[in-house]
């Protein structure tokens, strides 16, 4: 049991509870966030933790990096907004063309803005239909891309995201994804499930998806809410060979796994893919809203305002702050210590695989990594319950862990952990599973942790 003091925390999360919404709420723990810096938060109470979860993806720099907050303030007093649908301002212009350099392709690029992910999504599918002329979009079986309608269409990874919230948008289809952990039929390999996953996608062409109907493919270059699962490198190859041969776009949606976060710039250059588009959101700002797409300059030239445009899309304080998060990235060799401290991470979550008999899987790329929990290891049955007591328990040792897709635990820290922060939280994860296995964990703690 815990033995922080947590009275301010208790009423607060007690306040919060009576007057906002619950559909915008995941509960873990109660913890109520007075401060944070570089790896470290702490709560109203005074009670620091270890971050591993970088406000869902969006903290990549670290709290409130130097370099970032002087941006903001820098920027704040000359101009916080003059819409950029009508007018011009200096940030905006920098900005993209940094994100025009550091994303992949040798071809001429454009870039639109938003606010957050959900948004980008939206002006993705406008930007597959009025570019190609086809209506239909593909995304993928469990996959999360946000809760706006257009976002909300294309995900497909809850019940509660989708009940009773149609019609949705129509013309978005669902095809499987590529699991090499809980595989189609037992025992195949990574390219058997690869090929097997394209033939799939080749029989929906041939029974209930025209082709020739398609305007793009949305796929996530590592599925995130579904748990981080990793494509093989085949299948993102076969698939953009398949988009090519059909006149199909193909873009990736980077929202979780872009800026660093797998120790390229853009999680699909692990996959020897180029796209035709980027669909960015979550770290590009440190934590400020901001959202966009680059993609190829002939597919933005394809439309007019105002078909995807928002009053505070890239303003000022935004556009710096995202300029100050590349540079930051740049400047501090981040992407090799994201390389080298999650291969590290991975090594030491495959050790403990083999004390413990509930961890399935460990997989990752840079810090991107899920330990995978299971009741059996032969059925790959989620093991929710361990996976609640075990982020819960952690918290109360001093680190913020969650977990999605019911039962994989999250390991997405702020980019700049350092190895002896890492040192430290995986021991303490480690004390939490041998505590849940002793049964020190009481059932009381599942009645707060919901978890995603």
């Amino acid at each position: 049991m815990t033995s922080k003091k947590l009275d301010k925390c208790m009423k607060l999360v007690e306040e919060d509870k009576a007057v906002t919404s619950p559909a915008a709420k995941v509960p873990y723990y109660p913890l109520v966030v007075k401060s944070a810096s570089g790896s470290i938060v702490e709560d109203v109470d005074g009670n620091s933790y270890i971050d591993l979860l970088s406000s869902a993806g969006a903290i990549n720099t670290g709290h409130c990096h130097p370099k970032v907050v002087n941006a903001i303030k820098n920027q704040s007093e000359k101009l916080i907004l003059y819409t950029h649908a009508y007018m011009y301002h200096e940030p905006i212009i920098e900005l993209t063309k940094e994100l025009i350099k550091i994303s992949p392709g040798d071809f001429r690029k454009r870039v639109f803005y938003g606010l957050c992910g959900s948004d980008a999504n939206d002006g993705a599918i406008k930007l597959a239909r009025t570019a190609t002329g086809r209506p239909k979009v593909i995304s993928f079986m469990r996959a999360y891309h946000g809760s706006t309608y257009g976002a909300l269409s294309l995900s497909a990874v809850s019940l509660p995201m989708r009940r009773h919230l149609g019609p949705l948008l129509p013309d978005i289809h669902q095809v499987p994804y590529p699991d090499t952990y809980r595989t189609p039929l037992p025992g195949m390999t990574e390219d058997e499930v690869a090929d097997f996953t394209i033939k799939q996608i080749e029989n929906a062409f041939e029974s209930y998806i025209p082709p020739d109907e398609v305007g793009a493919f949305i796929i996530e270059p590592i599925q995130g809410d579904a748990g981080l699962v990793i494509p093989p490198v085949k299948f993102m190859k076969d698939l953009k060979k398949l988009c090519e041969k059909h006149g199909i776009l193909f873009f990736s949606e980077e929202v979780q796994q872009g800026f660093g976060r797998t120790g390229k710039w853009f999680g699909i250059e692990n996959f020897d893919v180029v796209p035709d588009g980027i669909i960015m959101g979550k770290a590009m700002a440190s934590g400020l809203p901001l959202s966009g797409m680059v993609a190829r300059a002939e597919l933005m030239e394809s439309w007019e305002a105002p078909a995807h445009l928002f009053t505070a899309a890239g303003n000022p304080v935004c556009s710096a702050a995202s300029l100050a998060t590349i540079n930051v990235l740049r400047d501090e060799n981040i992407l090799s210590h994201v390389t080298e401290t999650g291969n590290y991470a991975m090594e030491r979550f495959r050790k403990m695989q083999e004390k413990y008999d509930i961890i399935g899987d460990v997989r990752g790329i840079g810090l991107s990594v899920a330990v995978d929990l299971v009741t059996d290891r032969e059925t790959k049955e989620r093991h929710r319950e361990a996976a609640a007591k075990i982020c819960y328990r952690c918290w109360e040792k001093g680190l913020l862990l969650s977990f999605f897709s019911g039962s994989v635990l999250r390991f997405q820290p702020p980019l700049v952990i350092t190895r002896e922060q890492v040192e430290e939280a995986i021991g303490k994860i480690d004390e939490s599973i041998e505590e849940f296995y002793r049964g020190d964990i009481p059932d009381s703690v599942l009645e707060t942790v919901k978890g995603w």
